[in-house]
């Protein structure tokens, strides 16, 4: 599959801001940060901003982006509209929250129940998001059950780097939640792991014999391609990535997204007090552009059945 720019921004971008909003919610409510003016202020700044520009992109790569508040409509049977509901839905609790928090200096009681329903609209937008993917039996590296661990892992390590930045500037559990954005760290890492050796071994489902009804007289190639000219099949469904390339991208992924923010994360627990807010925010940084990375792998290494119409003998 082509990677779309407006896609992985908005994949990568919301999924930061929701991990975030998890754990603002989740700290807040137990009293484990200070519900201060500026630990609010720039946190949900920060939360808010990035999951309306992640779905402002989403709208991006619609054919006719200003109707996009149509597909709200198809939520019985539509997880991309499932999403957009549960995004608006979300607004209203995390929105009190953080009157709560950045207008009356409390996080806890009713601000905090409306932290925890905030949390738990997160959860519940990430996990439409992946079903977006999921659902679709087309595509066999997206169908499989890993790809919703993957972007909750991803997105509560990607939250947990931005909180642990948060933590160190402004007070609060600084050392603990440099703690949970390394031990989220490695999970997402073992989680993609998991889920590449996955799509490297299992049996493509669907071939070309399959594709045509014809694999029972034996292989199926490719006489004559279907049209003679690039259209939009090939360009959107068939798009490659040579195998070399994709084992550097995925082992940049790793280092950049994993090994260098858990690096920085360690010196930052062992410097502690301001000077650990450098290393952090460098972390941050490195472990967004690696989810970027991987976000674009996510995309790029998947296969459409309809390739098998154009020359490709699985996917």
């Amino acid at each position: 599959m082509h990677p779309a720019a407006s896609v992985i921004f908005f994949t990568t971008a919301s999924g930061a801001g929701y991990g975030l909003l998890f754990l603002l919610g989740i700290a807040g409510a137990a009293g484990l940060v200070p519900a201060s003016l500026a630990f609010g202020l720039v946190g949900f700044t920060l939360a808010f901003g990035l999951i309306t520009a992640g779905l402002l992109a989403s709208t991006f790569h619609l054919g006719r982006p200003e109707r996009a508040w149509r597909a709200l409509s198809q939520w019985r049977s539509s997880w991309l509209s499932r999403e957009g509901v549960a995004a608006l839905v979300t607004y209203a609790p995390a929105g009190l929250f953080a009157l709560g928090w950045v207008v009356f200096g409390e996080a806890r009681g009713i601000w905090g129940v409306f932290g925890l329903l905030g949390s738990l609209g997160a959860v519940a937008t990430v996990v439409c998001t992946g079903m977006i993917y999921a659902s679709l039996p087309t595509i066999r590296q997206w169908r499989q059950p890993l790809t919703i661990p993957v972007y909750l892992t991803i997105g509560l390590y990607t939250g947990a780097l931005w909180m642990a930045l948060l933590s160190a500037a402004f007070g609060g559990a600084a050392s603990a939640f440099l703690w949970l954005a390394v031990l989220a760290g490695l999970s997402a890492a073992g989680v993609k792991a998991l889920y590449w050796r996955t799509i490297d071994t299992e049996a493509p489902v669907t071939t070309s014999g399959t594709a045509t009804g014809l694999g029972s007289l034996g292989r199926v190639r490719l006489l004559d391609a279907p049209t003679t000219s690039q259209n939009y099949v090939m360009r959107e469904m068939g798009y490659r990535v040579a195998r070399k390339h994709a084992m550097k991208l995925r082992a940049i992924a790793a280092v950049i997204g994993v090994a260098v923010p858990v690096l920085l994360l360690l010196i930052a627990a062992a410097v502690g007090g301001g000077a650990a807010v450098v290393p952090v925010f460098l972390a941050a940084l490195s472990g967004s552009a690696g989810a970027v990375v991987e976000r674009w792998l996510f995309f790029a290494e998947a296969t459409h059945v309809v390739t098998t119409y154009y020359g490709a003998e699985a996917a």
